[in-house]
């Protein structure tokens, strides 16, 4: 990235009635000199919603299509990165938590899972185009424009029966660092293996194998961009059982090794993870705990 191009994000957390809902609002700003674009790659993370006011972004999950020119993107739950090229521009993001995905999206998780969408296109998140038209117009207050985010999430009608109290505690349990198997987390959650795994389908997008499987990486990852003095072995998570284990992860996950993402300029990505640190606790939202609590703190956020 030029010297020259800046980035700046500021983290909003959600008000007391949606915090269980949604992991941060989120404003950013990116400023590039005339034609030149910034490269880099999300994490995998939960559903979340982007709106453009400026330079609109191209992106990319894996091998999957390319999406571009649209000023509002939808993302499933991601257990790969997703790459993106955006010039000048400034965003809000919305992420959004498994029950926010149950009470706001209101799809099975797993039918969206690691796809990036024109949120305007898609029939699964209509709902949110009058946000999109308030958000992507020409540049405002942003803190009028968060008090309409949240007017707007608060107008939304209500939805019964998404099984909240079970959704929460999978989630939980799923966080938790000491739980490391899919009997662990049934357990802790105190449902049947069956319901554990129809449920993270519906509202988390992959198995509780596969989930547990991103937590651990994601504890490490956010570890190494914290503090990559570490290097890969003083951040690899405990829960592996050998370096070669980590090195699998991470390339099923995030499509390179270790060696090469640390090697690759992160000029947003790095920006994100320490400000998030820094104003919101967890340095990535899937360390994020439901409702709003604190981080799990075996990642070291100072």
């Amino acid at each position: 990235m030029s010297a020259k191009v800046a980035v700046s994000v500021r983290f909003h957390p959600p008000p007391e009635d949606l915090r269980r809902y949604f992991t941060s609002f989120y404003h950013t700003e990116i400023t590039a000199p005339p034609g030149e674009l910034v490269r880099d790659a999300l994490h995998p993370e939960w559903g979340g919603l982007r709106f453009f006011a400026g330079g609109r972004p191209e992106a990319r999950i894996a091998d999957g299509p390319l999406v571009a020119g649209a000023r509002f993107i939808a993302t499933g739950p991601t257990t790969r990165s997703t790459d993106f090229t955006l010039g000048t521009t400034r965003l809000w993001g919305v992420g959004l938590l498994p029950l926010g995905w149950a009470r706001f999206v209101r799809q099975p998780a797993a039918d969206h899972a690691n796809q990036v969408v024109d949120g305007d296109r898609h029939p699964a998140f209509a709902r949110f185009t009058p946000l999109a038209d308030r958000l992507c117009a020409a540049p405002g207050d942003p803190l009028a424009e968060l008090a309409q985010i949240i007017a707007f999430f608060r107008g939304l009608p209500a939805v019964r029966d998404i099984d909240a109290d079970r959704i929460l505690a999978i989630h939980a349990a799923m966080i938790d660092p000491e739980v490391v198997s899919v009997t662990q987390l049934v357990a802790r959650v105190g449902a049947s293996q069956r319901t554990v795994e129809r449920l993270t389908a519906r509202h988390f997008g992959f198995s509780p194998k596969q989930l547990l499987r991103r937590q651990r990486l994601m504890r490490s990852l956010a570890q190494f961009m914290l503090d990559p003095s570490l290097k890969w072995i003083g951040a690899m998570d405990w829960a592996y059982h050998d370096q070669a284990q980590f090195v699998r992860d991470f390339h099923e996950f995030m499509g390179q090794t270790p060696r090469e993402y640390a090697a690759t300029p992160h000029p947003v990505l790095d920006v994100f993870t320490r400000e998030r640190a820094r104003l919101h606790g967890a340095a990535v939202q899937t360390l994020d705990k439901p409702e709003g609590a604190a981080p799990t703190p075996n990642v070291d956020a100072a």
